[in-house]
């Protein structure tokens, strides 16, 4: 611990000086990434819309790493959301029950494909859809429920499941943060119907951009496909056109990076979680800090994002912007997240629903408002790609932040 116990935010020493001390870069890559580039250059085939390498081949060993018969490529995790509810056979009006507390795309996606999201709230000690506020949330036109898997650590699956099977509903998985992370020794992606994942900049695989759904469903991956594939079937001819669909095509530059990339995934995950198990145990220690609760089914967290819950109460009755604005001058990077989604401006606007007029202004989930408004506070996974020493500094400036204010 520093000798200089004046905040940073005040003038003091900082815990972590980032300029002599960064934090892990993300993402990491060598001379492997770049040539498998330099082979798709070379090779002249950059698409997949014709025969093609890397795509496939990305799908199948994707697909096998989260043990999944098929894997559909596409633009990005937002697309993948789009394809799998169109690919369900969402019609104009159903209702899918999602969480408020993620990204906008899993609630927008159902929108996109004429769906009605309706929001349940979240259970306070993971952050992930409640299934006791899901089951509430049921009504004569819900369809289906999309589970996502906030921060990288698998939602209730049990109850979820069993929540889907017994209403006859679909069972869709956001596992856009969940890369490897396990359910009961079973990899997310092929619980529910479908998987989807993203490949966005800051995700644990990332090719910059990308998506990918998995699914053990033959009849899913086809219709999935011909989304993808502007509606061809996977082996019709190439200018015949079953359904309305689009190019979500990925590249061959894309897939070929994700497939040197996914050498990595298990020992990044590993570094991630005995990172996140440290600041578990050591934070914990701390009044008015609580980390997030990990259930004894989860056999493994991806750990996207290192989430804490913060209590101003034990920090002099500090707000969290001022805390995160502290944490951040003692040289760790760390912001607040989402805002309910249903709170945004787009759900107030009424055009977003054909044929159908939503009153968001009326929904109120308590646990979401309050953990966006008061309570979490985030570190990126790159974070957790560090040393001990770097966990260490963490710990130190969250504590010195707590004794300086109590």
């Amino acid at each position: 611990m520093p000798h200089d116990t004046e905040l940073a935010v005040k003038g003091g020493q900082p815990v972590r000086d980032a300029r002599r001390k960064p934090w892990p870069v993300w993402p990491v890559w060598d001379e492997r990434d770049v040539q498998a580039l330099t082979d798709v250059l070379q090779s002249g085939t950059w698409g997949s819309a014709t025969p093609s390498t890397h795509v496939p081949a990305f799908e199948e060993e994707f697909a096998a790493y989260h043990d999944a018969r098929y894997g559909i490529c596409n633009t990005n995790g937002t697309a993948s959301l789009e394809v799998a509810l169109r690919a369900i056979g969402l019609q104009m009006g159903d209702e899918v029950i999602v969480p408020p507390y993620t990204f906008v795309a899993t609630a927008t996606a159902v929108i996109m494909a004429n769906g009605v999201p309706v929001f349940a709230d979240i259970d306070p000690d993971t952050y992930n859809l409640d299934p006791r506020a899901a089951e509430a949330a049921i009504s004569p036109r819900t369809k289906g429920i999309i589970a996502v898997h906030i921060a990288g650590c698998p939602a209730d699956m049990d109850a979820l499941a069993e929540l889907a099977r017994k209403n006859d509903l679909f069972l869709l998985e956001d596992c856009a943060q969940a890369h490897a992370a396990e359910w009961k020794g079973r990899k997310v992606g092929t619980i529910g119907d479908m998987g989807t994942f993203s490949f966005q900049s800051s995700k644990n695989l990332t090719a910059g951009e990308g998506g990918i759904i998995v699914t053990d469903d033959e009849e899913l991956r086809d219709r999935c496909w011909s989304v993808v594939n502007v509606g061809r079937l996977p082996h019709g001819r190439f200018y015949e056109h079953h359904v309305l669909a689009s190019n979500y095509r990925m590249t061959e530059f894309q897939a070929a990076l994700l497939r040197v990339q996914l050498t990595r995934l298990s020992e990044q995950t590993r570094r991630r979680r005995e990172s996140a198990q440290f600041l578990n145990s050591e934070l914990a220690r701390i009044p008015g800090i609580l980390p997030m609760k990990v259930d004894e089914r989860v056999t493994v967290h991806a750990n996207h994002l290192y989430i804490f819950r913060f209590n101003g109460e034990h920090f002099g009755g500090m707000d969290r912007s001022d805390f995160i604005d502290a944490l951040s001058s003692e040289g760790v990077p760390c912001f607040a997240g989402y805002v309910p989604l249903y709170q945004n401006p787009l759900f107030r606007n009424e055009d977003c629903f054909p044929g159908r007029k939503v009153d968001y202004t009326k929904v109120h989930c308590p646990v979401a408002e309050r953990v966006c408004a008061t309570e979490s506070v985030w570190l990126e996974q790159n974070l957790l790609l560090g040393t001990s020493e770097d966990m260490r500094d963490i710990v130190d400036a969250v504590s010195k932040i707590q004794r300086a204010t109590s």
